[in-house]
């Protein structure tokens, strides 16, 4: 299982002190550190949508220019910008096989890692 996140994102820590926890083995990912592949990304928004992972309530995206705002008009052009500002990504992601997770919900963990 493999863990996508920043180190100092208060929803990372709360999920991998679930994890941690409730005993799930995982692999973390720091996106600070190692950055983000668009091939992950792109699989990501088949299986999702980017939608689902783009987070527009973050403080990276209000802080965006209203230029790059508006200019983002497809799928190529929001996933070319996370790709760069990965902090946008919705976190943590959790991928375990098929499942794939955007975001702490202790509910999800409970009925998936149980």
């Amino acid at each position: 299982m493999k863990v996508y996140g920043i180190t100092n994102c208060n929803r990372v820590k709360k999920a991998l002190d679930w994890l941690k926890a409730n005993q799930v083995a995982y692999e973390f990912h720091d996106f600070k550190k190692l950055g983000i592949t668009a091939d992950k990304l792109e699989e990501w928004d088949s299986k999702a949508g980017y939608e689902k992972f783009m987070n527009k309530q973050g403080l990276t995206w209000k802080q965006l220019d209203p230029e790059v705002k508006e200019s983002i008009k497809t799928q190529n052009d929001a996933l070319q910008l996370l790709q760069q500002k990965t902090s946008m990504i919705k976190r943590p992601v959790i991928e375990d096989g098929d499942f794939l997770f955007f975001g702490f919900d202790e509910a999800v963990y409970q009925k998936h890692f149980k």
